[in-house]
């Protein structure tokens, strides 16, 4: 009698303690899991840079396409000296969020320069040209040119030789010290620039284009697992529960959907929709959704023989609410893991796609497009140009899949209390 006592006693210990909830046990457990922590923590990060996206890129000009024809294929950790000029055109403010989703024209022309001095109301500079010694050409820019926008006929008038007054482009005329405009030019426009990644072919950005290249990834991952879980979840509803023919037309067309290889329908779906960003969220979303109407439809023909189905029967309730309300919630555990894998397989299918030239369409960045444009430089001393993205592509994948792995460990039932 002590015995079964005390056996009784371990076992409302061990299931009905507070800690009991398999919701927070599977939490408990995740948390544990320094890989899949690690990398959710990787995943809220790129969330961030793709969610704020311009305004943190140190290229902000729409698509990060900036270009410095002078500084092709710069090593990563390459600074230089700028000369920033101000255009002579009308300067439209941009909205916050208009920036961060868009960014936003340049009001200025940054000139990459080897040296500068001063001559009264001018100064000169000798042109970046990467060479040993640099023989650059020596150009001369007007102060008030340089640090406000002018009109075409803007006309300059000296004071005594110390000021100069002008008219800028919204029609202020404009007094002020020579020594006043060298001080402005030398603090605020003339400065150091450092490309961190470095450089690639057309002088942009490679930072800044891997950085926006996050959203594109991201945003491909997202919608394409949505579209996928809508189809997935809606047909493999319907093939497990209503069984019969229903099941078997559905399945057909799985397998039909199945035995076509992924990349090769992907490919086939975007020559009908066409070549472009939104076009490859559909394309991948509709090619992910087999696997997700599987492990649905196998998990609702367990649940519908359960008890509480029958009753909800019994009661007169709707398939329809049986359906959403019952039984769904309670096979959303794999779908949740296997969404995880989707994202990564779709983040793979859009850089695949946009390096064979049918998947997101220059200007507009993409991992796969960057690789694309720099593969070649694989056997030269510019690796860096393909590997940088690649290493992007690997490192997203990979926290993907740690993730969908930890998430499948912590909701399995028979681990759950290990």
């Amino acid at each position: 009698m002590i015995f079964l006592q005390k056996q009784a006693s371990m076992f409302r210990k061990k299931h009905y303690t507070a800690s009991g909830s398999l919701t927070a046990l599977a939490m408990r457990k995740l948390l544990k899991n320094r890989m899949a922590m690690g990398s959710v923590i990787f995943i809220v990060l790129l969330a961030f840079v793709a969610v704020l996206g311009y305004l943190i890129t140190p290229d902000s000009t729409p698509f990060a396409n900036q270009q410095y024809l002078e500084l092709t294929t710069k090593k990563p950790g390459f600074t230089v000296t700028m000369l920033r000029v101000c255009k002579n055109e009308p300067q439209e403010k941009t909205g916050f969020f208009k920036k961060m989703l868009y960014g936003e024209k340049t009001r200025y022309q940054d000139i990459p320069i080897e040296r500068y001095y001063f001559e009264g109301d001018k100064i000169f500079v000798e042109e970046y040209t990467g060479l040993t010694p640099n023989n650059g050409e020596i150009k001369s820019f007007s102060l008030a040119d340089v640090l406000y926008a002018l009109p075409p006929d803007s006309q300059k008038i000296f004071t005594a030789k110390t000021t100069v007054t002008f008219t800028d482009i919204e029609g202020k005329t404009i007094t002020e010290d020579i020594s006043s405009l060298q001080q402005k030019t030398e603090t605020e426009h003339i400065f150091t620039k450092k490309f961190l990644l470095g450089s690639d072919r057309f002088g942009r950005d490679v930072l800044s284009q891997i950085m926006i290249g996050t959203r594109v990834s991201l945003s491909v991952g997202f919608i394409s697992v949505f579209i996928s879980l809508l189809v997935g979840i809606l047909l493999g509803a319907l093939a497990g529960y209503f069984r019969g023919w229903v099941d078997n037309l559905i399945m057909w067309f799985i397998n039909v959907v199945w035995s076509i290889p992924t990349l090769l329908l992907v490919i086939a779906i975007t020559f009908v929709l066409g070549k472009g960003f939104w076009q490859i969220f559909i394309a991948v979303g509709l090619t992910m959704w087999v696997e997700v109407a599987r492990v649905v439809r196998g998990q609702i023909l367990s649940i519908r023989e359960k008890e509480f189905v029958e009753a909800g029967v019994a009661l007169g309730f709707t398939n329809t609410r049986i359906i959403f309300r019952h039984i769904l919630p309670n096979v959303l555990a794999p779908v949740i893991v296997i969404s995880a894998a989707n994202f990564a397989s779709a983040i793979l299918i859009e850089s695949g796609l946009s390096f064979l030239g049918i998947g997101v369409q220059p200007p507009m960045p993409s991992w796969g497009t960057m690789i694309k444009e720099h593969y070649g430089y694989i056997i030269l001393d510019s690796a860096y140009l393909a590997i940088a993205p690649g290493i992007a592509i690997m490192l997203t994948v990979l926290a993907f899949m740690l993730t969908g792995n930890g998430l499948r460990d912590a909701m399995d039932v028979k681990m759950v209390n290990k």
